[in-house]
């Protein structure tokens, strides 16, 4: 299937697959000539195809790629199914319906998103895939922009669920995406290894990577060459002129695909309302460095698991200064060992210690790498602080660096970590402070210029809260763009793209399709409802009051005096005025049946909830949950 596999590391290689012929032909890779830019040298290329394909004027046969295919029929639906809404859950459908015979479906990214203050309980969201449901076997492929869990965290929950189509992602990020599907335990997954030079033909799509920069190896932009217009999907990005790791982002082939001509750009909005020009992870690095060298003990860094660039450049100067570094978070080991097995890093012997050995040399030689600085409660620096790690313990001479900006909802949190480090005499210092953190997104002079080089027709900013969709679509409204050529949708409306005698038109339209929340609790995937989480939320806000009430079954009459039982609303022992006043009310509602039989149960219950309810509020001006228990004897 993929001719170069003998090429790979072990964790490159999937397991080879009997494709289900029934469903859509197997992948075959074959060699193109490809003529890159005018005047270019030629350049031999895989190329994959997916699926059946129909005839399109795209064959890149020593040829530029015509800049839109005239005279297509049908239109193409872009649809975004999560991230236009939200930061996180990202994942856009692209569907060529033609005017007869079967449609083509391309997905982009399978995201998820974390829980949020008013998601009690719940530890992921994921998109919500119904309008797929009985056309999985149209779907040609699903494309990763790179391998942060907000672009691939729900392959895990949704690829079983499509029918297991084929996945295709540079390197690093099918390694990523491989380990977390061996951690779930599930089947291994359709998964296929790569290049940024390779081009995808799926269906009626030819998919090409664009090299970009971003905070973690192998993020790619992704141009889908559709019979309506060509499509280009930035993922996360941002321009960076002297990364750390890498090589800067691919202007030349932006500019080329630019010129050909672009119908629709989908561009991040993360960090669209902040002016100037993304930090380099050079300027990061110069000041990370300087900590470390003058830190008179250890250092600890918090930061993402996935911000490899980061955790690079630190083991490299900790080789330079002759230090030791010690990796504490499973993600975060794990992403290491997968950086280091593809090359991604050079780890000298000896650098790498494991934390139980910090204490076996000087502080001073000593640098901490680990998770947590989002102040999550059973993250790595979260423990340090609290002194509930097993080997590591805060002490006056340390310097904690916060090396992530912090996530809205955070900040509470972030903030009371800080101070617990400052009550222990740690040195705390944050991206507020010094520059040890750049984003990896995108702010508005990066947007300036990439629009400008990709001159697209349309603008559709994606990858955001409503509000930094806007923010975007402004930057590119500064830089000429008129109202009508910027598409602002949300999650699950479609924009279709037709191609006419002046190109390719997109409209927004008034079709949606279903976005809600599918909530991951536990084992559960979608079983938790806006009503559990209402109940959660109640419950968390107000507390619960339990009523238990035997009557007997033939009369309907009390037995006994009523228990009530409060969980999150009053203690009952410093309020047992409020509780006895309460049951006294129970009684007299059971007695009092205002005619109704007495031995009608459900009656009996509606009775006692809205009774004990509004009473409790007169009380207290709380509503706590009321559940009613009745017991027939």
């Amino acid at each position: 299937m993929i001719r170069n596999s003998k090429n790979m590391t072990p964790l490159q290689r999937t397991p080879s697959r009997t494709p289900d012929r029934n469903r859509r032909p197997p992948i075959v890779g074959r060699r193109q000539q490809f003529q890159r830019g005018r005047g270019g040298p030629r350049r031999a290329q895989k190329t994959f195809t997916v699926g059946p394909r129909q005839p399109i004027p795209v064959a890149f046969q020593g040829q530029r790629a015509p800049a839109v295919l005239k005279g297509a029929e049908g239109k193409v639906v872009i649809t975004v199914l999560g991230g236009l809404e939200e930061v996180g859950r990202n994942m856009t459908m692209i569907e060529y319906v033609p005017t007869t015979g079967n449609p083509d479906i391309l997905i982009i990214d399978m995201g998820l998103q974390f829980p949020e203050e008013d998601t009690p309980g719940i530890d992921y969201i994921i998109p919500n895939i119904t309008c797929l449901k009985g056309r999985e076997k149209f779907i040609r492929g699903v494309v990763i922009t790179h391998g942060h869990y907000d672009h691939i965290g729900a392959i895990p929950y949704l690829s079983p669920r499509l029918g297991d189509p084929p996945i295709f992602g540079l390197p690093l990020t099918c390694a990523i995406i491989k380990k977390r599907q061996d951690d779930f335990q599930n089947a291994p997954l359709n998964l296929h290894v790569v290049s940024i030079d390779d081009v995808l033909t799926l269906g009626n799509f030819v998919v090409e990577l664009i090299h970009i920069n971003h905070n973690i190896p192998d993020s790619s932009a992704i141009v889908v060459r559709t019979p309506c217009g060509t499509i280009v999907h930035t993922g996360d990005w941002k321009f960076d002129y002297t990364p750390a790791d890498e090589k800067p982002a691919d202007f030349a082939k932006i500019a080329r695909i630019g010129i050909e001509g672009i119908a629709v750009l989908m561009g991040d909005s993360t960090n669209a309302g902040q002016p100037g020009q993304q930090m380099s992870e050079k300027e990061i690095g110069k000041s990370i460095r300087h900590i470390i060298a003058t830190a008179p003990g250890r250092v600890i860094i918090g930061t993402f698991s996935s911000l490899l660039s980061r955790i690079d450049q630190v083991i490299r100067y900790a080789q330079e200064l002759g230090k030791k570094v010690a990796i504490d978070g499973y993600s975060m080991r794990i992403n290491v060992e997968i950086i280091q097995q593809l090359g991604y890093t050079k780890i000298l012997p000896g650098t790498l210690i494991d934390v139980s050995q910090v204490d076996d040399f000087p502080k001073n030689k000593i640098i901490i790498m680990c998770t947590g600085a989002q102040g999550e409660d059973r993250a790595v620096l979260m423990r340090i602080a609290n002194g509930e790690h097993r080997h590591l313990e805060i002490a006056s001479d340390d310097t904690v660096i916060f090396s992530s900006s912090v996530i809205p909802g955070n900040e509470r949190t972030v903030q009371r970590l800080k101070d617990t480090l400052f009550r222990k005499g740690a040195e705390v210092i944050h991206y507020q402070m010094m520059d040890v953190h750049a984003g990896g997104h995108a702010k508005n002079e990066d947007i300036k210029l990439m629009l400008s080089l990709a001159k697209p027709k349309y603008y559709f900013p994606i990858e955001g809260n409503h509000s930094f969709l806007r923010m975007n679509a402004k930057v590119a409204a500064e830089i000429g763009y008129q109202k009508e050529r910027l598409i602002i949708a949300d999650n699950g409306q479609a924009v279709d793209l037709v191609m006419t005698e002046n190109g390719p038109e997109a409209t927004v339209t008034n079709r949606k399709v279903p976005t809600d929340y599918v909530m991951v609790d536990g084992l559960g995937v979608g079983d938790v409802s806006q009503i559990v989480l209402r109940d959660r939320q109640v419950l968390a806000a107000d507390g619960m009051i339990v009523v238990i009430a035997t009557i007997e079954k033939r009369t309907g009459k009390l037995i006994g005096s009523p228990d009530i039982i409060s969980r999150g609303f009053v203690y009952m022992k410093e309020n047992k005025e409020l509780i006895e006043e309460t049951r006294s009310r129970v009684k007299k509602m059971i007695h009092d049946q205002d005619g109704k039989s007495a031995a009608d149960e459900n009656y009996i219950k509606n009775r006692i909830r809205d009774g004990v309810g509004q009473f409790l509020f007169q009380k207290t001006e709380r509503r706590p949950m009321i559940l009613p228990v009745v017991i027939e004897i």
